[in-house]
C-alpha cells in the first residue's frame, strides 16, 4: 500500500492531480481546498491512503497527517466512501472535529451525497474516536494545568473528563498540587 508521495505536480484535473515521482505518475484524488494550492511543477508531499476495491484501485491524498487520519476514520462509517469523505475534508479538519464533538448535524447539511442520516451516523460513530480533540487539546493550556490533566489521566480518568475537569478551576491558580486537588473536587461533584 503507498501511503505516502513526494514528486511534482506534472498535470491538475477538476478532481485529482497527476504527481511525477522519478518518472511514474500517479494520479490522486484531491478536495478542492488542496486542489487550489497546487501550481504544476511544484514539488509537493502527498500523505496518502490507497483505496481497492474489487474493480479499482485509487489513491486518495492529503496535505497533512491529520487530514488522512481523520479521512481514514470517516472511511469507518457505513455508507461514506472515499469521495464523499473527500469532501468532508474539505470543510477543515478543526472545524470537522469540531463539529462532531458538539453534534451540529446542519454543519454536514451542505455536502453533496451525505444526508442527514449519513451526518447523524457520523457523528454518533466518530464522537468517542476523536475525543473531542478539537475542542479539548492542551495547546492552550498554562504548564500547571497541562500537567494536571495527564495527572488526572493516569489517575484513570479520560482526557476529556480531565479536561472539564480542569475548566472549572480558576485560571490563576499557580500550584500544581492545588489545581490536582480541585479538579477531583470537580469530578465527585459531577459523579456524585
Amino acid at each position: 500500500m503507498i501511503g505516502f508521495l513526494e514528486g511534482t505536480i506534472f498535470n491538475i484535473g477538476l478532481n485529482q492531480c497527476l504527481v511525477n515521482v522519478n518518472g511514474v505518475g500517479y494520479k490522486l484524488y484531491l478536495g478542492q481546498a488542496t486542489l487550489l494550492n497546487l501550481k504544476q511543477d511544484l514539488k509537493q508531499k502527498f500523505f496518502v491512503h490507497t483505496h481497492v476495491r474489487d474493480d479499482d484501485i485509487s489513491l486518495f491524498g492529503f496535505l497533512s497527517s491529520e487530514e488522512l487520519e481523520l479521512f481514514e476514520l470517516l472511511l469507518t462509517v457505513s455508507g461514506i466512501g472515499p469521495k464523499t469523505g473527500l469532501l468532508v475534508i474539505d470543510k477543515g479538519v478543526d472545524k470537522v472535529k469540531q463539529a462532531i464533538f458538539q453534534a451540529e448535524v446542519d454543519f454536514f447539511g451542505g455536502i453533496p451525497r451525505l444526508g442527514k442520516k449519513n451526518s447523524q451516523k457520523i457523528i454518533i460513530e466518530l464522537k468517542n474516536k476523536i475525543g473531542g480533540t478539537a475542542q479539548l487539546d492542551l495547546k492552550g493550556l498554562n504548564p500547571e494545568f497541562s500537567q494536571a490533566a495527564l495527572a488526572l489521566q493516569t489517575m484513570g480518568y479520560s482526557k476529556i473528563q480531565a479536561l472539564e475537569a480542569l475548566k472549572l478551576v480558576d485560571k490563576n491558580t499557580p500550584e500544581l498540587s492545588e489545581i490536582i486537588r480541585l479538579s477531583l473536587k470537580n469530578l465527585a461533584k459531577k459523579n456524585g
